[in-house]
């Protein structure tokens, strides 16, 4: 779809890349492609889970391309981060289950793209993870204030941010900051495994549409009051509950059989 990233599709799961070597830092012209991506991803109904990563081995992305920033003027900038926060909104309220696949180093604005995907799996080996921006004299700006803090809390948050903290990914492990790290002998073992392990949110296996509609209940539920969030639980629930899955597994479940979803 783009030369910045690269999208392919492989048995119901969409793989972005993020291509920009060596470091992968993004752009506007990078942003509009992801956009662009995700959105495809979204509207094929053959897509169910959606993995990024990045190009190579030593980076998944770097974050915000310096020399861009530096050459632009204030109002392209204020434009710039707001694109990249739609775009990464975009992805986050994607009801498809989104994975990021930490390959190399992943810091500033790249730990953003990653903090706005639902599960994060980094690579075992040297890598860091974290939001350094405030050495540059800035903040987090692609939403890395907020997320941070609602996955850690706030007090932590700031302890990193303001720090300038880039954590080993066994430490950011166990902060919470990604979920699961991986031995890999290469790049593409990891990408690969990375991949099977996002086949496992496919049908037949799985009921890929209510796996979307519990990352819908978390991400849009977690801003409600209780009973806001209890009341669109409710409503989700009774969207699935009218689905060819929510009758296929409750049939197979009743007759002892292994379920045959089909994510709608």
């Amino acid at each position: 779809m783009g030369t910045l990233v690269n999208y392919a599709t492989e048995r119901g799961v969409a793989l972005l890349t993020l291509t920009d070597p060596p470091v992968n830092s993004y752009t506007h012209e990078m942003f509009k492609e992801l956009d662009a991506c995700i959105l495809e991803a979204r509207f094929d109904d053959d897509v169910h889970v959606v993995v990024v990563t990045g190009h190579g081995d030593r980076y998944f992305c770097a974050g915000e391309n310096i020399h861009m920033l530096r050459e632009a003027d204030e109002s392209f900038k204020y434009y710039f981060c707001l694109h990249a926060n739609e775009t990464l909104l975009r992805l986050e309220n994607t009801p498809k289950l989104t994975v990021a696949a930490i390959n190399g180093q992943c810091v500033g604005g790249g730990f953003e793209v990653a903090l706005a995907c639902d599960l994060r799996i980094a690579r075992e080996g040297p890598l860091h993870v974290g939001l350094p921006d405030v050495s540059l004299g800035v903040l987090p700006g692609t939403g890395g204030t907020q997320r941070l803090t609602r996955l850690v809390g706030k007090g932590r948050a700031l302890e990193l941010m303001v720090e300038g903290q880039t954590l080993p990914v066994e430490q950011a492990l166990v902060l919470g900051l990604v979920h699961k790290v991986w031995t890999a002998e290469t790049h593409e073992a990891f990408v690969t495994s990375v991949i099977a392990y996002a086949h496992e949110f496919c049908p037949p296996g799985r009921a890929s549409l209510a796996v979307g509609h519990i990352k819908r209940a978390v991400q849009s539920g977690a801003e409600m009051g209780l009973e806001q969030g209890i009341a669109f639980e409710r409503e989700l629930q009774q969207r699935l509950f009218e689905s060819h899955d929510a009758k296929e597994g409750l049939a197979a479940f009743t007759q002892k059989r292994k379920p045959s979803f089909r994510g709608r």
